[in-house]
């Protein structure tokens, strides 16, 4: 099989596995990373939401075939890390509005909300509601009042 070498939360990772492999099953069954969460397989509830090179992307959808070995995959696990703190301060805002109920969807609106912060911040604006409304994330719990509401306190504070 083939080697597929690529950036993993700050460390560079080889898996020895086929090309059509789905991220998300190289990250989970191979690397043992289990924050980005199998929902559907056909990125349309984005509970496995990652990003790939600061920009938000789906693992259940893209095959590691298409991972080049400069990519940087960043998940749920290594979200502190990019700025070295024990939380991001999405995650603290997660917390601090009590946002969770099952908890199984988090991770991925987590990174989703990140990436949309850094889009709106990289084009000198706050992100708005229009914004906000145009994260697809599926909760099944039906917090999504409590996620607007973190996502807009964790950006005050990236």
């Amino acid at each position: 099989m083939p080697e597929h070498t690529f950036r993993l939360n700050g460390e560079q990772v080889t898996v020895d596995v086929a090309d059509d492999v789905r991220v998300l099953w190289v990250l989970r069954d191979l690397l043992g990373v289990t924050g980005p969460k199998y929902g559907c397989g056909i990125n349309v509830c984005k509970a496995c939401t990652s990003h790939i090179n600061g920009k938000a992307f789906n693992p259940c959808s893209v095959s590691v075939g298409d991972i080049a070995a400069e990519d940087e995959i960043t998940t749920i696990e290594g979200l502190p890390d990019t700025v070295d703190a024990e939380l991001h301060p999405m995650q603290q805002a997660w917390l601090d509005q009590d946002v969770a109920q099952c908890g199984y969807c988090q991770p991925g609106q987590i990174m989703a909300a990140v990436a949309l912060v850094r889009r709106a911040a990289a084009g000198g604006r706050q992100i708005t509601e229009a914004d906000l409304d145009s994260i697809r994330n599926i909760c099944r719990c039906g917090t999504y009042f409590r996620i607007r509401e973190a996502i807009k306190a964790g950006a005050e504070k990236m």
